[in-house]
């Protein structure tokens, strides 16, 4: 049956904000529910249109009442944040993902109305390390088991509704396992990473970095609406990136760091305000990680428009990107930050001298 009553969480953020634009423009849906704990911008709610905001937290037992009050049919979480400094702190993003995402579970549980389920989860269940394998399939488990962070809690939460798919397996359950979201109007901790001037890598590695275009990511989660297809989909864009590569298709200027200074360096980052990224994701830019779709377009029926390539160059010029220096002059600069055993006066002469300064 089709969706009647939607209800999307975490709409004041980029993917719920916009779904539930875009279920609202369907006709044949009855009624959309957007939640969240702060309201959408003013811009959003424009384009949200008919969609019905509440302002609620779903980490508070009230949302059992919000669902079954509306009779609401289907469930779209989205409300799930990878960044600690946006959220408050690492406490306070694992409550609302994962004890959030417990009191979500236990409403629908209660209410007979709902009949289907749709989870946007992230490739980062599958960890990153040295031992894994070239593509990851949904069948497979990390090599490592997250220790912490965005991808621990991504685990959990996916074992929470495994759980509810047995106590309720008449509610048609999707996971949708996205890879990193880029495009010209998202802005997360990949955004901001490759908009630095000098992007920070780890010495002696090169990662595979596979990407999935805002607009695919849309798309997918509004087919798992409209679409009854149960089950767990990798999500990704065609294609993969070596690191150095994208940092060159952005202009920027690429440091390598010592493996035992990466920590450091990404601490500074979030410190400065300037990229939040958590442990798991600099392990990310370590090893990389690629995950295979043949399910996504076979059971699934999804193939994205976008390749990686593709996204991270519209990306780029959305974000209006400008080289930092000619080619050149970057070849120049990044064989300077590669050398080693100078002096810190040396460094800064020889920088200076790299970038035409001097």
């Amino acid at each position: 049956m089709p969706p009647s009553v939607v209800l999307v969480t975490g709409v004041s953020r980029f993917l719920g904000g916009h779904l539930a634009a875009r279920l609202a423009a369907d006709p044949g849906i009855e009624r959309v529910l957007g939640v969240d704990i702060v309201p959408p911008s003013r811009d959003m709610l424009r384009r949200m249109g008919r969609a019905e905001f509440v302002r609620a937290d779903i980490r508070n037992p009230l949302i059992a009442k919000v669902i079954s009050r509306a009779s609401v049919d289907t469930v779209v979480h989205t409300a799930l944040s990878s960044e600690p400094a946006r959220s408050g702190g690492r406490t306070a993003m694992k409550e609302m993902n994962v004890i959030g995402t417990m009191q979500l579970l236990a409403a629908c549980q209660k209410a007979s109305s709902v009949r289907r389920m749709v989870l946007k989860s992230t490739t980062a269940v599958y960890g990153a390390s040295s031992r894994d394998p070239a593509l990851f399939d949904e069948t497979m488990t990390p090599k490592e088991i997250p220790s912490g962070g965005w991808a621990k809690d991504a685990t959990e939460i996916e074992g929470y509704l495994r759980g509810f798919a047995r106590r309720r397996p008449d509610v048609s359950v999707t996971v949708l396992r996205f890879s990193n979201l880029i495009g010209p109007r998202v802005d997360n901790a990949f955004t901001r990473y490759f908009s630095l001037p000098v992007v920070p890598t780890v010495l002696g590695y090169d990662a595979r970095v596979q990407l999935l275009h805002e607009e695919d990511g849309l798309a997918v989660l509004e087919r798992a609406v409209s679409e009854e297809i149960p089950g767990v989909f990798n999500v990704a864009a065609d294609g993969v990136l070596l690191l150095s590569q994208a940092i060159r298709r952005a202009g920027r200027v690429a440091l390598p760091v010592p493996g035992i200074a990466v920590g450091s360096v990404g601490k500074l980052l979030r410190t400065a305000r300037i990229v939040d990224y958590s442990p798991e994701q600099l392990r990310l830019l370590n090893f990389g990680r690629v995950v295979d779709t043949t399910r996504l377009r076979r059971q699934f029926g999804f193939t994205p428009r976008w390749t990686t390539v593709q996204a991270f160059d519209d990306f780029v010029r959305g974000a209006a990107l400008r080289p930092l220096l000619p080619p050149d002059r970057i070849d120049a600069l990044e064989r300077v930050l590669r050398e080693g055993g100078i002096t810190a006066g040396r460094q800064v002469d020889k920088l200076l001298s790299a970038v035409g300064a001097r």
